[in-house]
């Protein structure tokens, strides 16, 4: 007898036991399809932080709307972090040209469904399954999606940062697949950082080397700050940092200063602190989390503009730690040829997209099929610019 399903919606991850989600999100001795068997981004405590410090949720235009699929037992088997979506910021898989378009013609883009975690261009499962889900969980889920899209009155669905596997299966029940480009480091059993660096060409060994004396001239020092050595005044620092990039750079800063004391008392030992230090005080830093495989770059700020601080803190730390510390990746965040003369390679980044509307899915087929070629070049000719000596390039 087929199992049967029920499909309901949490407005809060506050009323969805820790235990149940986490089972899902990173059930035990399942690495997905990425090759990271703990990814933090999906997990009940980050998610949760988002919330209770209001980075989402209210007038952010994050409403959550978790997907949940228990068995006819109740317990909970399938879920997806799930949000309506008023606008396209915070995603890093930009799609305000489609609704700008479509609504030219008459359309209604937002609301919207985003499958995602918030603010996180990192890749992961997006569709979380229990190791002991019956058959048909995902199937459910996904009709789930669909119905609180309509039921929203939203436009279309987003799965963002899907893995391949997920993309390939979404793809069969009428999603239309994006791709995208990063760079990740790839830690090829480095011995220690110098090993990494006798890997390149000369050229660019060369060229690191010398960032990285300047970056720590002048009485910089470094502090790598994780667990419980984490206080409240690295957060203070921290932020400041972070709200100072968000300012210049990107005008709207998403997580507010409660998220970092929310993450800190929840998952201090998945997180790594790279703060740069002269004269007794923190003058940059950047925030990494660990997963159980790679490390995950994610924001970074300063408050005094020095040559290179920004690759020592933000790279050139994070791949020392990996190698350190046997991850097998790092991942620092969205774009950035420039991390190529660095060590990071070109990987290729997956979404997929549902819409309504027939007309729109259409149009959006169309320019993403083109899209998608493109970004294959794009990854050809970045993985020929890498800078290992040619017996280690592949």
């Amino acid at each position: 007898m087929a199992q049967r399903f029920t499909v309901r919606y949490a407005e809060s991850l506050g009323s969805v036991a820790a235990e149940g989600w986490d089972a899902c999100a990173n059930p035990p001795g399942a690495p997905d399809s990425v090759g990271e068997r703990y990814n933090p981004f999906v997990s009940h405590a980050f998610l949760r932080a988002l919330e209770l410090s209001k980075s989402v949720g209210g007038r952010t235009g994050w409403t959550p709307a978790h997907a949940l699929v228990e068995d006819s037992q109740g317990n909970l088997v399938a879920c997806a972090p799930a949000y309506i979506k008023t606008h396209s910021i915070g995603e890093y898989v930009f799609d305000q040209s489609w609704a700008q378009a479509y609504e030219l013609a008459g359309g209604r883009y937002y609301p919207k469904i985003q499958i995602a975690a918030p603010f996180t261009p990192v890749t992961g499962r997006r569709f979380l399954i229990a190791n002991d889900a019956p058959e048909g969980a995902r199937e459910a889920l996904i009709a789930g999606l669909q119905g609180l899209r309509k039921a929203s009155g939203a436009s279309s669905i987003h799965v963002t940062f899907c893995t391949e596997e997920e993309r390939v299966v979404l793809s069969g029940a009428g999603f239309i697949s994006r791709a995208g480009e990063q760079f990740h480091f790839v830690n090829d059993g480095y011995a220690d950082f110098e090993d990494f660096l006798a890997r390149l060409t000369a050229r660019k060994r060369k060229a690191i080397k010398r960032e990285r004396r300047e970056a720590l001239g002048d009485g910089i020092t470094i502090d790598l700050v994780t667990g419980g050595d984490i206080r409240s005044a690295h957060w203070d620092s921290f932020f400041d940092f972070y709200m100072d990039t968000g300012a210049r750079k990107w005008g709207r800063p998403y997580l507010t200063r409660a998220f970092f004391d929310e993450i800190g008392a929840r998952m201090a030992d998945r997180i790594l602190l790279v703060m740069a230090r002269r004269a007794g005080r923190h003058i940059a830093g950047a925030i990494n989390f660990l997963g159980d495989d790679a490390i995950y770059g994610r924001n970074w700020g300063a408050l005094e503009q020095l040559p290179f601080l920004h690759f020592e803190v933000c790279y050139y730390q994070a791949i020392e730690f990996a190698i350190r510390r046997g991850f097998k990746r790092v991942e620092a965040g969205a774009q950035g040829e420039h991390k190529i003369a660095r060590g990071y390679r070109p990987a290729i980044t997956h979404s997929a997209h549902h819409f309504a509307d027939p007309r729109l899915a259409e149009a959006v087929s169309d320019y993403l099929a083109r899209e998608r070629a493109a970004v294959a070049e794009w990854a050809a000719e970045h993985a020929a610019e890498l800078p290992y000596k040619s017996e280690t390039r592949g």
